[in-house]
């Protein structure tokens, strides 16, 4: 089954779009061998800068290397600003709600989102309730993935809330993309994304606890060398400037945590933490936990460290409780949401959940708790044996799923060997928040590279492009 999709550089109807102009007439004078050319140097530079990714369940080697296009995704000035309208009252709305729910839970008594959604959801963290961050901030840095179905219409596929990763693709595109074109850039006014290591300092430093004094010590903390992803969590340690940390560095010491250094252990004021809410701390979640570090949740329940995101935002990452998202924007803010929501049928009401398995065919499943493009069917590109098998898990486990239409996802053109050839993208733009919100302009194009394919994960065979907001 094939969608119909709108082309972002080439429509078929209107012709070449405007932000694409300058680029087009560029790529016109480019001889092919050149450009093919310049798509092997960039898998030698990200292949010298061992920008890598993790994939789990595989014998073979674990390690592979992103594919990158080196055809930008182009968003106008114009089509830029109304996103980031639509982004940041949609981030302001998440904040809100992390915060009533662990405290007055209005949202709830006014009956706009189902009391057991959250009580019955293992994301849900009871020790965070009546728990408030310093600065008020429960999700300092957001991803959030949005499709384009036409010229004028965005929409929000999901909302990543917990640990968003791919930042460091999106600096690498960038330094790679300047690296190969230099010249591009001095014809095309790009907006730039090179700053965001800062700009995430800057905002971890704003949101230090009240009792910090003078400026405050920041570390991201890893899981460590096997996690996927790795690479990220030393990249942007290095690009701040700051430490990266294990579990196995950290300890509470007189009621603040410290990390090991040559000189003894130095206090901590903001961790960026790369671990999940279930191993951060083994004395108030997994007892087995090597990764985290014994009563770290003590310390940060008397308002003496930073944890950003803050534990318990993953009940924000939800996707049945993404498909409330309308109702959430509108509660919190007063106003429509900018940015609407993609069309979702909550598998664990029954109506909905027999509707998803006689059209089991039509619609992508994934699981409310999924990442990577784990633990997912897309309908029509799936065989029929793998849609009933599918139905099993489904009818045995309703609430662990949701469905969506299959939408026709915007193409960009990508550089194959036989030339321009469109695939389906998505777009992940970063938000960090402190006492103010900052939107990276442009964030991370993910591309499936596979002809037809929907999906963009590079876990399931997809790439990045830089994206460029243009100074327009």
């Amino acid at each position: 089954m094939r969608l119909a999709a709108f082309d972002e550089m080439l429509p078929e109807v209107s012709g070449l779009r405007r932000p694409y102009s300058a680029y087009d007439r560029w790529l016109k004078e480019q001889d092919p061998a050149r450009l093919t050319e310049k798509m092997q140097d960039a898998e030698r530079v990200f292949r010298k800068t061992g920008i890598t990714f993790a994939v789990y369940g595989e014998q073979e080697a674990s390690e592979r290397l992103i594919p990158f296009d080196i055809v930008p995704r182009i968003i106008s000035g114009n089509e830029w600003r109304r996103l980031t309208q639509g982004i940041e009252q949609r981030v302001q709305a998440l904040n809100a709600f992390l915060d009533d729910i662990y405290h007055r839970q209005e949202i709830l008594r006014a009956g706009r989102v189902p009391r057991e959604l959250i009580a019955k959801n293992e994301a849900f963290l009871p020790e965070m309730i009546g728990v408030r961050p310093p600065a008020g901030v429960y999700t300092h840095i957001i991803g959030v993935d949005i499709v384009r179905i036409s010229e004028d219409e965005f929409y929000v596929l999901e909302d990543n809330a917990r640990t968003p990763s791919g930042v460091s693709y999106m600096l690498e595109n960038r330094e790679t993309m300047m690296q190969l074109f230099p010249e591009l850039f001095q014809k095309i006014k790009v907006r730039p994304v090179e700053n965001y290591p800062q700009l995430l300092r800057q905002s971890l430093a704003a949101v230090r606890p009240q009792s910090t004094k003078g400026t405050p010590t920041i570390a991201v903390l890893t899981p460590g060398s096997f996690n996927s992803a790795y690479f990220e969590h030393a990249f942007l340690a290095d690009q701040m400037g700051v430490q990266l940390v294990e579990g196995q560095d950290l300890r509470v010491i007189d009621g603040h945590v410290a990390m090991r250094t040559t000189e003894g252990y130095k206090q901590i004021d903001v961790l960026y933490r790369r671990v999940d809410d279930s191993f951060l701390d083994p004395l108030t979640f997994r007892p087995d936990s090597a990764l985290g570090i014994p009563g770290i949740m003590d310390v940060y329940r008397a308002g003496n460290i930073t944890i950003a995101n803050a534990p318990g935002t993953g009940i924000a990452d939800d996707k049945a409780i993404y498909s409330y998202m309308p109702e959430i924007v509108e509660f919190y803010t007063g106003r429509k949401a900018i940015l609407g929501n993609i069309p979702t049928w909550r598998c664990s009401e029954p109506d909905s959940l027999k509707y998803v398995l006689e059209h089991i065919d039509e619609l992508v499943i994934k699981e409310v708790h999924g990442s990577g493009g784990y633990g997912m069917l897309v309908g029509p590109a799936a065989t029929k044996k793998e849609c009933e098998d599918f139905s099993k898990k489904l009818a045995a486990k309703p609430s662990n799923y949701i469905a969506q239409p299959t939408l026709a996802l915007s193409t960009c053109p990508i550089l194959t060997d036989k030339g321009l050839a469109p695939r389906h993208v998505d777009l992940r733009p970063y938000v960090l928040v402190s006492d103010r919100i900052q939107i990276v302009p442009g964030g991370l194009t993910r591309v499936a590279l596979k002809e037809g394919s929907l999906v963009v994960n590079s876990s399931q065979g997809g790439g990045t492009k830089d994206t460029w907001v243009l100074d327009d």
